[in-house]
């Protein structure tokens, strides 16, 4: 039997009705026992890092489940976190990063309902979580949700309240899961010793592009952030109105050390810069980075941990465009 360590975090999965609305409260060995089946297939220790609404998970926590995972990697054969789902896109891309050439699993999933409920997905989504982690076959970063494995740097929640809340944006599903066993699509070993990372940078900030945005935002931003992710309209690129402003103030941005991504608001297929005119001038105005395919959540992430380790925009320009985990291509 493989040797499973089960982190829990909070989420949906863990949650009681206050009276004030939901909110965690069950321990993770009140979630285990809600599952009873699960030790027919493994054996499964937990812990309780956090147990939080994952709206309240930030870096912090990303650094403490990795920490963790680090801490226990020689005496388990993977990993299960239990997560909220409203953050759990984030925090599977930021652990791709911060755990590379993974040849053990770390399976993120939760629920849509509470555990504590007769009609809820949270057990089969427990239950899938580990009949996968315990698979020979399991490497790396992934959700499991709603019988589908993802890859975790491909991860969006999609949908608010139905049990198909994630979808895999721009790339297969690795595997689905029936009856309890993996179905792979997409079966491969990472290369390599594995690489804990321990540092993200805080100063990262999305800025979405609306019609009329003033440019002196960037005056801000100079200020508190050495990374912008922008999200820009259809294939990317900058309106040129207001004298260009836009254009002016984010070339300052870049010249002060700053490093900027463009991606597109858009869900699917990514940026396409060089094809508008408002998009291939970015190309040509320093470490502007292209996110192209890659998810919302995997740039915000990828961003923070290249920062925290290029040294220089050159250094993060380098990490953030080499390709992890299947995040771009």
């Amino acid at each position: 039997m493989k040797h499973i360590l089960m982190i829990a975090t909070g989420g949906t999965i863990a949650s009681k009705n206050t009276g004030a609305g939901l909110k965690p409260a069950l321990t993770s060995r009140e979630l285990l026992d809600c599952v009873p089946e699960i030790e027919s297939i493994c054996s499964v220790e937990a812990v309780q890092l956090f147990n939080l609404d994952s709206t309240n998970i930030r870096r912090e926590h990303w650094l403490a489940i990795a920490q963790r995972i680090e801490a226990e990697y020689g005496n388990y054969d993977g990993f299960v976190v239990t997560h909220g789902t409203d953050t759990m896109a984030y925090t599977a891309a930021a652990l791709s990063y911060l755990i590379q050439n993974n040849k053990k699993p770390v399976v993120l999933t939760g629920s849509q309902k509470s555990v504590y409920l007769r009609d809820t997905d949270a057990r089969k989504n427990l239950y899938d979580a580990f009949a996968y982690c315990a698979d020979d076959r399991a490497n790396g970063v992934h959700i499991v949700f709603d019988g589908n494995v993802i890859m975790g740097t491909r991860a969006k929640k999609t949908r608010t309240h139905s049990y198909n809340a994630f979808s895999s944006v721009d790339f297969p599903e690795i595997a689905i899961m029936r009856e309890g066993k993996p179905f792979y699509y997409i079966d491969e070993a990472p290369e390599g010793d594995v690489r804990f990372y321990r540092a993200m940078s805080d100063r990262v900030f999305v800025l979405k592009l609306i019609p009329g945005l003033r440019p002196e935002i960037f005056d801000y931003l100079s200020e508190h952030c050495d990374g912008v992710v922008l999200e820009t309209f259809g294939s990317g690129g900058l309106p040129d109105y207001d004298d260009d402003g836009l254009f002016r103030r984010l070339k300052g941005f870049l010249a002060g050390g700053g490093s900027v991504v463009i991606t597109t608001q858009v869900e699917r297929e990514g940026s396409a810069l060089s094809r508008y005119a408002v998009g291939r001038r970015l190309l040509d105005c320093g470490n502007v980075l292209e996110a192209r395919s890659m998810t919302l959540e995997a740039c915000v992430t990828k961003l923070m941990w290249a920062l925290a380790y290029g040294g220089s925009p050159e250094g993060t320009a380098r990490l953030f465009s080499a390709p992890v985990g299947h995040d771009i291509f």
